[in-house]
Parts: C-alpha cells; structure tokens; sequence
C-alpha cells in the first residue's frame, strides 16, 4: 500500500506540475503562441487547454474529488497526450517532441494503475 501511495503522488506531482503549473504560468506567452501556431492550431484553442490542463490537475491532486470525476480528468490527458503527440508527428515528423507527450502518457498511466489500486 505504501509503494503505491508513492508511485501515485511522485507520478501525479510531475503531471501537475508539468501541465498544470506550467499551463497556468505559460498558456500566455509568446513561445506558447508560437508553438500553437506552429502546429496550426488557433491561439484561442491554448486558453481552452490551460483551463482544461489547470481543471484536470486539481481535480487529480484534490483527494476529495469524487472518483468518476477523476477518471474524467485521467481520460482528458491520455487524449491531450496522444493528440499532443499525433500533432507534432504530423508536423515534423520523428522528433523528440512528438515522443515527449508519449512519456507523459506513461507516466499519467502509473498515476492511474497506483490510483486504482488505493482505490479499488
């Protein structure tokens, strides 16, 4: 029990603050503009995403949180990631940053095994 409580909270604190942290101080900037427009998407489609991002994470970390809502917020990010990755694949093929949403994905997948087991 001990072990997954570790796995879940170290996996959910990188996912936090990776998309939720990062997301609430970056959706504005201009190198986030840029990388929007760069894989063709709008600029206001980043607000969306940070909102989502910033929802998702709390609704992760906030022990309170009903369990159907969280299963909500597991399925956005495996879908934000694989899109993520689908996207930069598209557009500049093999690349680091089309693999670095995969490896998110992986670790979102521990977050959710370990989250299963303390709650069965």
């Amino acid at each position: 029990m001990k072990k997954h409580k570790i796995i879940f909270w170290v996996t959910t604190t990188i996912i936090f603050l990776m998309e939720g942290v990062g997301s609430a101080f970056g959706f504005n900037s201009e190198e986030a503009k840029q990388g929007l427009s760069h894989l063709g998407y709008p600029i206001y489609f980043g607000n969306a995403l940070a909102l989502f991002k910033v929802a998702g994470t709390l609704a992760l970390m906030i022990p309170i949180v009903p369990k159907r809502i969280k299963e909500w917020a597991y399925a956005g990010f495996i879908f934000d990631f694989l899109f993520a990755s689908i996207s930069y694949f598209c557009v500049d093929g093999v690349g680091f940053f089309a693999f670095l949403p995969l490896i998110f994905l992986v670790i979102l997948a521990l977050s959710y095994n370990s989250y299963l087991k303390l709650n069965p």
